[in-house]
């Protein structure tokens, strides 16, 4: 039996009545934040039980998986493309550098789209794996929740598994939001991107976050002609507005056409591809429109209002700092809290989880100085506060310190294109209160 939990003086006494239960945990969602929680539970002793929909590595049609967005159509297969695509910058410059490069140079996109989906379907392998050596019991099919402490299973036959756990986690993710617009059925989401049957040779990209932005660095890499449309004056909102600019600026120089403060308002399909209409009664022609609108967490379909857990406005499950719901026997981690929604922070969460709950080690994630990176290209890396976020919250005065250079690399390529470094300060105690860095492998 899993030890028990104590958390802020709560203490299950040794003589009360258990009630038998299936599984101790049962997790819905088998993404990194739920097998990082089961598979740390069950090294506790816990008895654990997890369901996912089935793997499919050439459809997005069922988003499913084992190992979630970040392995199956998020930070992996995105980032086999950003690598693929940065090959292109160095082709160019390589010629600089004495190499000669007299045949034509091609590019074969089904290959790459074939050595990724080899790449996602070992670490799906692999996933399942942890799973099963760590002993937790794993379910294909659709969960959700029937009571506080019982969950069903939906398997895609339509047969229903009902199993009862002590406690249940939450650890659905989230999906791509479409904005409700004439024509939005034309345009497609991430999860489509990743794997497309032709590179497009127009592309145009609604968005200005860093889904937008890195789909439009990966398209342009391989050759594609990219307009990207943000509603802001500068891409990446909620980032340092210095590095902003500098990202901007890069995608620019790269090739990328820009369009702030624009919106498109219908897409329309044509005998030569979707014609785009902008707010502005602009109009253009593309093979593939890009919707990089947001995310929304996963919780439509998995009955919690009639079990009373608590949402925000947003569809995302309320957790105190425990990841703890309002209702005691139901959990949640990852990005349908909508916390800080990053692959590492979900894999803390779920840490947390299992100590506090079956390690008797109570455990609430640190949301500080996490880092994160944007993979443009060249990409963008960050840790702390932006400039702005820490004049508003420093006490005193912040020093900023920045150098920008042309890397050596670029004075023999004669690419345009510099490294910027910014550290903030706060000018009372010498604490760093903030890093960013854009240039080539700055991540």
């Amino acid at each position: 039996m899993a030890r028990k939990m104590l958390i802020d003086g709560e203490v299950n006494q040794s003589n009360e009545e258990e009630t038998h239960y299936d599984f101790d945990l049962f997790v819905i969602g088998a993404g990194s934040g739920g097998v990082r929680a089961g598979r740390f539970a069950a090294n506790f002793g816990a008895k654990v039980g997890m369901c996912e929909l089935p793997f499919h590595p050439i459809s997005s049609e069922v988003v499913g998986g084992v190992g979630g967005t970040c392995v199956i159509r998020g930070c992996v297969p995105k980032k086999i493309l950003v690598y693929g695509a940065s090959f292109r910058g160095e082709i160019e410059d390589a010629r600089s550098y004495g190499w000669e490069l007299n045949e034509k140079v091609e590019f074969n996109w089904k290959k790459l789209l074939h050595k990724k989906t080899e790449e996602i379907t070992r670490l799906n392998g692999i996933y399942k794996r942890m799973l099963s050596n760590a002993g937790v019991k794993m379910f294909e099919g659709e969960g959700k929740i029937v009571g506080p402490n019982e969950v069903e299973v939906t398997q895609l036959d339509g047969t229903k598994l009902c199993f009862s756990a002590k406690h249940i986690l939450i650890a659905t993710g989230s999906r791509a939001q479409i904005p409700d617009i004439p024509g939005k059925e034309l345009g497609i989401t991430s999860d489509e991107a990743l794997s497309l049957d032709e590179l497009p040779k127009n592309a145009v990209v609604l968005g200005g976050g860093y889904i937008a932005v890195e789909f439009a660095s990966i398209w342009r890499g391989f050759g594609s002609t990219v307009d990207l449309f943000f509603r802001k004056e500068l891409p990446l909102r909620g980032f340092d507005d210095e590095m902003r600019a500098v990202v901007a600026r890069n995608m620019e120089g790269r090739g990328i056409n820009l369009h702030p403060r624009t919106n498109l308002s219908e897409l329309r399909k044509t005998e030569h591809g979707i014609k785009v209409i902008t707010d502005h009664g602009e109009e253009l022609m593309a093979d593939v429109v890009l919707f990089a609108t947001g995310r929304a967490p996963n919780t439509k379909r998995l009955n919690l209002e009639a079990v009373g857990v608590e949402l925000d406005g947003i569809g995302a499950v309320k957790v105190d700092e425990y990841s703890r719901t309002n209702i005691p026997s139901i959990w949640a981690v990852g990005d349908v809290t909508n916390r800080m929604n990053l692959t590492p922070v979900a894999l803390m969460e779920g840490t947390c989880f299992a100590k506090t709950v079956f390690g008797g080690q109570p455990s609430k994630p640190d949301f500080n100085n996490i880092p994160y990176a944007v993979f443009c290209i060249p990409p963008l890396s960050v840790v702390g506060l932006s400039e702005e976020q820490a004049i508003e919250q420093a006490n005193s005065d912040v020093l900023v310190f920045t150098s920008s250079f042309n890397p050596m690399k670029n004075t023999i390529s004669g690419r345009q294109e510099k490294t910027v470094m910014k550290l903030l300060v706060d000018a009372e105690t010498d604490k760093v209160l903030g890093a960013s860095m854009c240039g080539t492998r700055c991540t």
